[in-house]
């Protein structure tokens, strides 16, 4: 799966500040790495993680469970959520940056995904 994530998220990923990440809808089943693409102004991607578990209960259990290794502010974890009873974290494991950066056309995709996209297992 690639995610589209914001470039400051992207540095706090990679610095280990953030070990989760923040989504509203839940993957599938049978994915269980994601390919992390810096979106503008930097639109690539940089490396993949392996996804240790997932946290779905609601907003508040969420933010608590995972408020020491969030990377993100409560304010803006509280803004993302805003009306959503719901919230999913992805628990990061080790992340593999690889020695370029790839862009979308390496993955066969041509435009940034507004949240995820499913990439082919293939590629």
């Amino acid at each position: 799966m690639l995610l589209s994530i914001n470039p400051e998220h992207v540095d706090n990923i990679v610095s280990g500040a953030k070990r989760y990440e923040f989504r509203k809808v839940r993957r599938r089943s049978d994915v269980n790495r994601i390919v992390i693409y810096a979106t503008a102004p930097r639109k690539e991607a940089i490396g993949e993680v392996v996804i240790e578990a997932i946290i779905e209960d609601d907003v508040v259990n969420v933010r608590h469970l995972t408020k020491r290794a969030a990377g993100i502010t409560y304010e803006f974890f509280q803004a993302y959520y805003k009306g959503k009873k719901k919230a999913i974290a992805y628990k990061l494991g080790e992340l593999e940056l690889f020695d370029e950066p790839k862009r979308l056309e390496d993955y066969g995709v041509r435009y940034a995904p507004q949240s995820f996209a499913y990439l082919d297992p293939t590629t």
